[in-house]
């Protein structure tokens, strides 16, 4: 099927096409459009005429398309799932599941802008001369937002940048992943059938390094909102000059297991935070931190869980399932390849078939491993003993990301202590790193993003103060 762009309202081919095949099976499953720079600029200029009756669009009457896309989304998850299934490789339960969190959080995002109103400052607190003034504090929308999305959450991580950036009174152009665009634009088609009007929404489809720096560097465009790689996070800092930035990327996200843990407990948190959509997310745990004298139990226990694993077909619901492509999956042939050069010791079978790799799981591994600093975005998951919780507050402290860690201990006092110490956006306590749910703020620091995510927080990032001071 050929998969066409959202622009100014109508559904628009290229030239040039980009064929979509299944990391399954190589089946093509359709073709994006290869969108040239000056079809971007006519995007891009609609996108900006727009704006300014959609900007003064009551808060309430802009709801009204959100509400209508989300339950549009929901109506056809089935259809959309399968396709997401297919596109990226993703289970068929996790993938409707997907569609419809994706509903859920377009609703919300309706809702807390609704929420979202200025205030009132007074001024009688400083200098005498400052008591007759009054500041109308206000948000307005930043204008154009740029939205680009990873492959691994097409749908639900399209729509979290776009959702708010909408409700704030921004339009959009949206920058689908190459794999993972048509998932992408069928949520577009959810909100062009809710009527979403003409250039609020438009789509530019074609690979990143053609049109990714052109975008950015536009100079229509007022705000960059990107989820993925820290390399690629970096250079958009540097094209985008003074404009805001909002950036989700990489991170190294640990585990840091004490003496006192449920192990039990803890087994099983680590090899769902680890090999979920297999380890092909950001916040996947991508290291194990465990104090020595529990560690040998805690390894047979995630041993045990490992094996339970079911590796194969996304539509039987495989826990492990063909990687993205194959690059990936040479990138963490590299990384196991070094770890057992140096020493670390598989404790599961090291397969491989095309695309797809069995889970590995590495004890004894140690700081001058690759495995122990890279992110390897697949089903690997490394195993560190460490003499007790500082050493391994040391090490996740060092990383060059700061996303989250994971603290398994039953000392709650001793848990926030190690949390306030974590150099990190997140600390989980007692449970797996995690993205959700959405309305919590998600964020990085160091090399794992720049700003706050979250409906509530993604909206004042992309919505600007202004204030308005009225003396008398």
């Amino acid at each position: 099927m050929e998969y066409k762009n959202l622009v100014n309202g109508e559904w628009v081919s290229s030239e040039k096409v980009i064929k979509i095949n299944s990391p399954i099976n190589n089946e093509e499953i359709g073709t994006i459009p290869a969108m040239t720079k000056e079809e971007a600029d006519n995007a891009i200029k609609t996108a900006k005429i727009a704006l300014k009756k959609w900007k003064n669009l009551a808060v309430v009457e802009r709801a009204k398309y959100l509400y209508k896309a989300a339950d549009i989304l929901e109506r056809d998850k089935d259809i959309i799932g399968n396709i997401l299934a297919k596109e990226v490789s993703k289970g068929i339960k996790a993938a409707i599941g997907e569609v419809v969190r994706t509903a859920d959080l377009i609703r919300y995002s309706a809702e807390e802008g609704l929420r979202t109103v200025g205030e009132i400052v007074e001024g009688g607190s400083f200098e005498a001369a400052s008591k007759n003034k009054i500041a109308m504090v206000r948000r307005e929308p930043m204008g154009l937002i740029l939205a680009i999305a990873p492959f691994n959450y097409p749908v639900n991580l399209s729509a979290s940048k776009i959702a708010p950036a909408l409700i704030g009174g921004n339009v959009v152009l949206f920058k689908p992943p190459t794999q993972g665009a048509i998932s992408s634009l069928l949520l577009v088609k959810a909100f062009y059938e809710a009527g979403i009007p003409a250039g609020v929404i438009n789509t530019v489809t074609g690979r990143g390094s053609e049109i990714g720096d052109y975008l950015i560097e536009h100079p229509m465009v007022d705000f960059v909102n990107f989820t993925g790689s820290t390399g690629v996070g970096k250079r958009i800092g540097e094209l985008a000059g003074m404009r805001p930035i909002l950036l989700e990327l990489g991170g190294k996200d640990g585990a840091i297991v004490a003496e006192d843990a449920d192990l039990e407990k803890t087994a099983k948190d680590i090899v769902s935070g680890a090999f979920s959509y297999s380890g092909q997310r950001c916040t996947a745990i991508k290291r194990v931190l465990v104090v020595e004298e529990v560690a040998d139990k805690l390894v047979q226990l995630i041993k045990i869980e490992v094996e339970k694993l079911k590796v194969g077909d996304p539509f039987e619901n495989a826990d492990i399932t063909p990687l993205i492509d194959n690059k990936s999956a040479d990138f963490i042939e590299t990384l196991i390849k070094d770890a057992l050069d140096k020493g670390a010791k598989a404790l599961t079978p090291v397969k491989r078939e095309g695309n797809l790799l069995w889970p590995v799981l590495f004890d004894e591994v140690t700081l001058d491993m690759q495995i122990a600093w890279e992110e390897p975005f697949g089903p690997i998951l490394p195993i560190i003993r460490v003499k007790d919780v500082e050493e391994a507050i040391e090490i996740c402290n060092t990383s060059e990301y700061g996303l989250q860690t994971s603290v398994f201990t039953r000392d709650i006092m001793r848990a926030f202590d190690i949390a306030k110490r974590l150099e990190v956006g997140t600390v989980q306590i007692n449970n797996k790193t995690q993205r959700g749910p959405d309305n919590f703020p998600f964020l990085g620091i160091k090399g794992s993003g720049v700003g706050v995510q979250g409906i509530k927080y993604s909206i004042e990032s992309m919505t600007k103060i202004k204030s308005i001071v009225i003396d008398w």
